[in-house]
């Protein structure tokens, strides 16, 4: 957690976390999924994991550790996916990073009328204000969500925008694979 600010809320710094850890990868990955687990909760209850991921000496008694979970099927359309999962009692909340491209608002009233989900994928990748974003969304059971975004264009750990509003549907839809 390098550049997290210690400052921060836990869900936060858990946000960071996982954008630092993504960034060390590079752009153009898959998504990502992260159980979010109660760091004080994991040390306790599985002293062997928390030694396997560092944990046994921090010295913070609240905080949030994201653990990476299998890789999402290629081809599953991404809401679909979110539709199937369940999270046991132990996880506190999930973390989803993605990269999408993004137009400016500005950009909306050229969208040529009728295309189709696919149509409208070639004409975004191919419109000259495109951006490139890394979203890394996350909540809590409680419906707690933070968010980072991450530009291509502006790749540094102090360019990284975080708010709890920045990607109301993707959160919302984590949300949903906490309800009963």
């Amino acid at each position: 957690m390098s550049n997290t600010p210690m400052a921060a809320s836990p869900l936060t710094r858990a946000v960071l976390e996982i954008d630092e850890y993504v960034s060390g990868l590079g752009w153009d990955q898959p998504a990502r999924l992260f159980a979010l687990v109660d760091t004080a909760r994991l040390r306790a209850q599985e002293p062997a994991l928390a030694a396997q991921l560092g944990l046994e000496d921090e010295q913070e008694s609240s905080g949030l550790t994201p653990i990476e979970q299998e890789e999402i099927p290629a081809g599953k359309p991404l809401d679909e996916f979110l539709g199937t999962i369940a999270w046991p009692d132990a996880v506190a909340g999930c973390a989803l990073t993605v990269e999408r491209l993004m137009l400016p608002p500005s950009a909306e009233a050229q969208v040529p009328e009728g295309l189709s989900d696919k149509k409208l994928t070639q004409w975004v990748a191919k419109h000259p204000d495109r951006q490139e974003v890394r979203m890394t969304v996350a909540v809590l059971r409680d419906g707690t969500r933070d968010s980072a975004l991450r530009l291509r264009e502006k790749d540094s750990p102090t360019e990284v925008l975080t708010g709890g509003a920045l990607v109301p549907g993707l959160a919302e839809a984590l949300s949903a694979t906490f309800a009963d």
